[in-house]
């Protein structure tokens, strides 16, 4: 799976708001965006990149703009914690499975 990081992102930048966190990557469809960490420590912290790459795959499985709708009300709905979509990609942190197959662009 060809996947894309981009540090200093406005829109990581923005989450930091509502998440009340220092650290924060964001996924939009294939782009994990980074606020306040880079790249490599980013890869290196698989527990993370584990979480962000089920963020991806939920975005190839309802497509970019359906999936950010379902994210939002899921959201809106039962808050960050209780995020149907969170509470997946928290299941799926200690599968490093995923990360053997991610190529970074």
């Amino acid at each position: 799976m060809k996947i894309s990081i981009k540090e200093r992102s406005l829109i990581a930048w923005i989450a930091t708001l509502f998440l009340k966190q220092k650290k924060v990557a964001i996924v939009t469809c294939n782009i994990i965006h980074l606020w306040n960490t880079g790249k490599e420590e980013f890869l290196e912290n698989k527990k993370w990149l584990q979480h962000e790459l089920v963020h991806v795959l939920q975005y190839r499985e309802h497509g970019c703009f359906k999936f950010m709708a379902l994210y939002l009300w899921e959201s809106l709905k039962k808050g960050y914690h209780r995020n149907k979509f969170e509470e997946e990609a928290r299941l799926y942190e200690n599968e490093s499975a995923l990360s053997s197959l991610v190529q970074v662009k």
